[in-house]
């Protein structure tokens, strides 16, 4: 309760919600109203998708990079520790609560688009293979619950990765920006890493985080396959998860 508390009773948060939900908005009614031939309501649901996914990837690690960090720039980490609970339970419940504000993005973008989109250009029971993706073998709704479910499990690693930087690092300032350097610069080379001939890439991180090229067909790379890539991302996200608790235990807040 207290963690939520700290996330949810801050401006920001509520402000980020409101920009995705504003920015996907803005879309579907310029689509609708501007484009001569407006395109089915999941062709535009699929761009709207790609577009919040991104911004609940930053918002996430935003508030993830910054949990724990933030509570030593602003000294009250102290306070925390002097509290009759353990460092364990107090770092699972920061841990809890930014898995929490992930998963309600996730949720109020998934039931906003939908009902925007449907009311706006009609409810389309096509199949995916009709506008989105060629190699899917099913109706549209379907497809995007996979698809949503795909994009969580890798929002749930990427918000580890960034909530163990926030162990690491004193300054939430920096937390935050190596966090979001990782994920947005990082990220964007991953389709030149992808082209290298070497056996090492098939287990960088960044390459098996979009899950959605499985729903597509589309492998970054040629023999990879789901199961491959949920391994990969396991074993990442127990490294991060070690090394979190490992670094917030043994940490000396004296100073």
């Amino acid at each position: 309760m207290n963690e939520n508390m700290k996330i949810y009773r801050r401006a920001r948060t509520w402000v980020m919600l409101g920009i995705m939900l504003l920015l996907v908005l803005c879309i579907s009614v310029a689509t609708r109203f501007i484009a001569n031939n407006p395109p089915s309501m999941w062709s535009v649901f699929n761009w709207e998708s790609t577009v919040g996914f991104l911004l609940i990837t930053v918002f996430t690690t935003i508030v993830a990079a910054g949990s724990v960090a933030d509570e030593f720039t602003s000294g009250t980490i102290k306070l925390l520790l002097i509290r009759p609970w353990s460092r364990s339970k107090i770092l699972l419940s920061k841990y809890a609560a930014v898995l929490l504000f992930a998963l309600l993005q996730t949720v109020v973008l998934y039931l906003f688009l939908l009902a925007m989109n449907a009311l706006l250009f009609g409810y389309d029971s096509s199949a995916a293979s009709d506008s989105i993706a060629p190699f899917y073998k099913g109706t549209a709704a379907v497809y995007f619950i996979q698809y949503y479910f795909y994009e969580f499990i890798s929002l749930v690693v990427t918000a580890t990765m960034a909530f163990m930087i926030s162990a690491v690092f004193r300054s939430g300032g920096l937390a935050i920006g190596l966090s979001l350097f990782l994920i947005l610069v990082v990220n964007s080379f991953v389709g030149l890493f992808a082209i290298l001939n070497y056996a090492w890439v098939d287990y960088l991180l960044f390459i098996h985080l979009n899950l959605v090229q499985y729903l597509n067909g589309t492998p970054l790379r040629e023999g990879m396959t789901l199961g491959f890539s949920l391994a990969v991302l396991a074993v990442y996200y127990v490294v991060f998860v070690a090394l979190t608790w490992f670094v917030f235990n043994k940490r000396d807040v004296a100073a």
